[in-house]
């Protein structure tokens, strides 16, 4: 069976990063084509609202390359409501999601390939092998954050927050999100479990942010994700009970 790849990338106010991003994604791909790891590919960035040059960057890129697409957003929506924007607009039989500053070596987009199809996952997801570049105080909210989702949604994850995902389609159309913020990433992660899809992991050399900035351990980030967080686990309780009440209903 042919594969199409779409990789999503989420942006905003990106000028730094934007043109080489997709340039060097788009490198990437093309040699995948190449070696016969995927049969085509497609780039799909979501502009989510961008203040600064990005929006006109990233639609200059588009109409030189017919596989990159760009999906704008009036407002700021942030990154779940940026990724649910791309997977709508993704085509591809296997979707890798990614952030635009290059966190990883994208030479293991192969890899993650090959990892998803030898163990028929849902998804693969990465997680990085030395944190110790973003500091200690970055360390330890993932290290908390991590041990929480371990026990409030029983998945093991070594890496729950980290932006390289690889889903197989069929795993990602039977999820229905809500995240608007970074809570996404769990939020896809138990999704695939509870769709009874096995879950890969894999580790990776991590490259941090050098250019742009990254929003992601702002105490209003921190306060978004706790509150997704405890309205998903709420969610799944009040549905955890309405499926006990009808089965004792058809007893």
């Amino acid at each position: 069976m042919s594969d199409v790849l779409s990789v999503v990338i989420p942006m905003f106010n990106e000028e730094a990063l934007a043109k080489e991003a997709v340039f060097k994604v788009g490198e990437a791909c093309a040699h995948l084509v190449e070696t016969h790891v995927v049969d085509d590919y497609e780039i799909v960035v979501v502009d989510d609202g961008s203040i600064d040059t990005t929006p006109c960057i990233l639609d200059d890129l588009a109409s030189s390359a017919k596989r990159i697409r760009v999906v704008h957003h009036a407002r700021n929506r942030g990154l779940g409501g940026s990724l649910r924007t791309a997977f709508a607009h993704a085509v591809g039989s296997l979707v890798l999601y990614m952030d635009a500053d290059l966190p990883f070596d994208l030479a293991e987009i192969g890899n993650a390939c090959a990892l998803l199809r030898r163990e028929n996952a849902g998804v693969v997801s990465a997680y990085r092998r030395d944190r110790t570049a973003e500091g200690p105080r970055r360390m330890i909210y993932s290290f908390v954050y991590n041990c929480l989702i371990r026990v409030v949604f029983a998945i093991r994850v070594r890496d729950a927050n980290f932006a390289f995902k690889l889903f197989r389609r069929d795993a990602l159309d039977g999820l229905r999100l809500r995240s608007e913020g970074s809570f996404i990433d769990v939020e896809l992660l138990v999704g695939v479990k509870r769709c009874r899809y096995p879950i890969a992991q894999f580790e990776v050399e991590f490259f941090p942010r050098t250019r742009g900035v990254s929003t992601l351990s702002s105490m209003n980030v921190i306060l978004q994700i706790i509150g997704e967080l405890i309205s998903f686990r709420l969610r799944r309780a009040k549905s955890q009970v309405r499926v006990l009440a009808s089965a004792r209903g058809a007893v």
